[in-house]
């Protein structure tokens, strides 16, 4: 087999730069047994020569990323002898200790080419390199996952929740009569989904407020940075964790403002939106150098501009005079307590791809830092309102 080109100068310098940190090893389990032709001694091992022997006999069926893996972790073992459990994790997409040992140690890297230099790739495989290039800083986490996604499952838990906004928009636009401004209707807070201060004690509408929008354009900035974004992150970092981290926002967002505004309802899906959008563009700004999106600093000025409008929008509407007084218009807290969840818990989840986030303990200081003040906004919901005698709007 011929020698693989040398790595670029930017690919060395990110290679070497990077520090790839080590992994909790394995719970102690029972070697599995390699085929007799490899390992006749039955030892869990297979010396470097049989692998490489092996590797050029079945050269052709390997995906060409997964062989420069192979070598990488042969050229790793100076003993001569290869794991065979490590060999088996690898070919299962399973990333380990031993792959990242590969890739800081053999002479052969992973990154001796670039994914954005593959060519001939049909359009779903350049759909998965624009998302890998969208949101991985590092070109070895980019690779693993061209390599290793298989859209399956799809990121169905962002599509699902953007068409049930949709289909409860457009219920609500038909009973009500009104798509433009729907919050300004009388009998809009009526729906058993808003968060009404009056009714906070139905713990369902902490959550289900997502599915209320004040009108089409505030409906359609959600669906629109939903889609571009949460989709994309949805694909990479998977359903649980971008779920988390979007109904930790939301759940966020109407507690705060339960805690700082309250007298006001709340609707909209802006706190787990903004949770996911701060935490993709915290993660940018902390890995500038390794994120190759096109046009970054356009594209984030772009984002900022957008979120800071419907920032806007939301404080007008709050202190616009009231279409059912006493009670005012729904409150903009919701944005603020979704960033902070996604400069905090958000930036954990982006910056781990594929990492137990158990073993960060970063992690587990905001997931502290959350349940605090999850804990103290339940306390302030049960006794605060009673104890500053505040005069709540009535009940829709």
């Amino acid at each position: 087999m011929g020698e693989h080109p040398s790595p670029g100068p930017a690919v060395a310098a990110c290679a070497e730069a990077e520090r790839i940190e080590e992994l909790e090893p394995d719970a102690e389990e029972p070697l599995p047994a390699a085929p007799e032709d490899l390992d006749p001694g039955n030892t869990g091992f297979i010396s470097t020569g049989k692998f490489r022997s092996l590797l050029e006999s079945r050269s052709s069926e390997l995906d060409p990323h997964k062989r420069e893996v192979l070598l990488a972790l042969a050229d790793s073992h100076a003993d001569g002898q290869i794991c065979y459990q490590d060999f088996v994790n690898l070919m299962s997409s399973k990333r380990s200790n031993s792959f990242r040992q590969a890739i800081l140690q053999g002479n052969r890297r992973l990154c001796s080419k670039a994914l954005l230099e593959e060519k001939g790739l049909n359009l779903s495989q350049r759909l998965i390199r624009h998302v890998a290039y969208e949101t991985l800083p590092r070109e070895i986490d980019r690779k693993w996952y061209y390599d290793s996604y298989t859209c399956c499952p799809p990121p169905w838990f962002m599509i699902t929740v953007t068409l049930l906004e949709v289909a409860f928009f457009l219920y609500n636009g038909v009973s009500l009569d009104q798509f433009v401004l729907q919050v300004t209707h009388p009998s809009y807070l009526k729906n058993t989904l808003v968060y009404h201060p009056q009714l906070r004690e139905q713990a369902w509408r902490y959550l289900t407020y997502i599915f209320m929008h004040a009108g089409i354009e505030h409906l359609g900035l959600n669906v629109v940075l939903q889609l571009l974004v949460g989709v994309p992150l949805e694909m990479v970092h998977g359903a649980t964790r971008i779920g988390l981290v979007y109904v930790a926002g939301v759940v966020a967002g109407s507690l705060a403002v339960s805690v700082a505004d309250m007298t006001a309802p709340v609707v909209g899906s802006s706190g787990g939106v903004y949770a996911l959008v701060s935490a993709h563009l915290a993660n940018i700004v902390m890995n500038w150098s390794g994120m190759k999106c096109q046009f970054k600093m356009l594209r984030m000025a772009v984002a900022l501009i957008c979120m800071s409008m419907e920032f806007g929008r939301a404080v007008w509407l709050r202190f616009h005079p009231s279409a059912y007084p006493p009670c005012p218009h729904p409150s903009f807290v919701a944005h603020l307590g979704g960033v902070a969840v996604g400069i905090t818990l958000g930036v954990v989840v982006l910056r781990n791809y594929e990492q137990r986030l158990q073993d960060q303990s970063l992690w587990w200081i905001f997931v502290a830092m959350y349940t605090v003040f999850v804990l103290f906004a339940v306390f302030w919901n049960v006794f605060a309102y009673t104890l500053l005698d505040l005069k709540l709007p009535p009940p829709p």
